[in-house]
């Protein structure tokens, strides 16, 4: 519905979004972005319908704001980078999501993206990061802290193996290398039991992990959460809920 392109010290703020034909707002080659005091809502079944898409840009900060749709939230694609995200609320949707990255062996790079102080609420998914087998470049130095969480499905994932439900499955090799990212006080209710969930690729596999204070409850009474590891390495506080034993040095 409205794209930005090339704009430097660019201002937005206090605009409405209703039912964007696809993603209700672009940001791609811009530099000093201040998002602020936006409503962006379309309905949960909606196919495409990112809130906030960001590519090949820096130093971004978007806050104070309700997003709602089909999709993700807030969308960070390749070569952008120094993103800060406060105080939204997200749902429905797909969560705050990097990338994907890498698709078609594509060199890709992320990093510096810091979210907090943000609320999850009937989402698919929470924090995530994904990228796909094959590609190539890195996402890195990205942390989320003082999230909530209410009724959200998988509150924390890193998918370095992510195809796209419509295309098979990549059998090239290597991984977008993921490392240097903290998820600290993490709270609320997951619909999944599976609340933590790192697949890493076969390789490298996920670097520097970091896991503090992350304490979640089931959104089904009397189910216990759990975590699950895949060449992720890293660590974690051991007396909450979700436990994360299964990080490798």
């Amino acid at each position: 519905a409205l794209s930005f392109h090339s704009c430097n010290n660019l201002r937005v703020s206090g605009l409405q979004h209703v039912n964007s034909q696809k993603n209700h707002i672009s940001i791609n080659g811009c530099n000093d972005v201040d998002i602020s005091h936006l409503k962006i809502t379309a309905p949960e079944e909606s196919p495409n319908t990112d809130g906030i898409d960001i590519s090949a840009s820096n130093h971004l900060q978007i806050h104070d704001s309700f997003i709602g749709t089909g999709d993700d939230c807030v969308a960070i694609n390749g070569f952008s980078s120094y993103i800060n995200i406060s105080r939204v609320l997200c749902g429905p949707g797909h969560g705050i999501s990097i990338g994907s990255l890498g698709k078609g062996g594509a060199y890709e790079t992320v990093e510096e993206v810091h979210v907090e102080d943000c609320t999850f609420k009937g989402t698919m998914n929470g924090a995530r990061i994904k990228t796909w087998k094959g590609g190539r470049g890195y996402a890195r130095k990205i942390s989320f802290e003082r999230i909530r969480m209410i009724n959200a499905g998988n509150p924390i994932i890193i998918d370095q193996t992510y195809v796209n439900r419509m295309a098979a499955a990549s059998t090239a090799s290597g991984d977008v290398e993921i490392s240097d990212v903290s998820y600290k006080g993490v709270i609320g209710s997951s619909t999944d039991a599976r609340a933590v969930y790192f697949n890493c690729g076969d390789g490298a596999g996920c670097r520097n992990i970091v896991v503090e204070d992350v304490e979640m409850t089931s959104a089904v009474a009397g189910k216990q959460l759990f975590a699950v590891c895949n060449n992720a390495h890293g660590t974690s506080s051991a007396d909450r809920s979700p436990r994360v034993p299964c990080l490798l040095p």
